[in-house]
């Protein structure tokens, strides 16, 4: 977990240490510096989250890492509720761009902050699984909507 006075910054739940401080020197232009008790409260938050003792998070998030438009679509998909999902489609027409999925569909595989920005709960146009950068790929996605009640497989 990264944070900037603004609020999140990044999320590493899966991987690597020296690849995540790679990821947060290039989002930030900055050494990552790992504060404890900066992160504690947003770490909390998470644990609830995957215990489902909470499907909110009210933290901030430092959208400045990301460009104009990362930051529409990723805002638009946090207004997707837990338990819910929609497509790429539905999110591009949200953000008032209806051609732009497949770009919508980058700023997803970009999202510096898996569950935080919930990009695991927008599938295909088809209604089927597209896409997760994370370690598990569509498995660690299908996981995740399952553990909200969202997936049926």
């Amino acid at each position: 977990m990264a944070c900037s006075l603004d609020g999140v910054v990044a999320v590493n739940l899966w991987g690597e240490r020296a690849r995540f401080e790679a990821q947060v020197k290039r989002l930030t232009g900055k050494d990552a510096l790992f504060e404890p008790e900066k992160v504690t409260a947003v770490l909390g938050q998470i644990q609830a989250y995957f215990q489902k003792e909470r499907t909110v998070f009210d933290f901030p998030i430092d959208w400045t890492v990301m460009t104009q438009f990362q930051e529409t679509a990723m805002r638009a998909v946090c207004e997707v509720r837990y338990g819910r999902y929609v497509t790429y489609k539905e999110i591009a027409a949200r953000i008032g761009k209806p051609k732009a999925i497949r770009a919508v569909g980058r700023a997803n595989a970009t999202n510096p902050m898996p569950i935080i920005v919930p990009c695991h709960r927008i599938l295909g146009s088809d209604g089927k699984l597209h896409g997760f950068s994370a370690p598990g790929g569509l498995e660690t996605k299908a996981w995740l909507l399952k553990h909200e009640g969202s997936w049926l497989l």
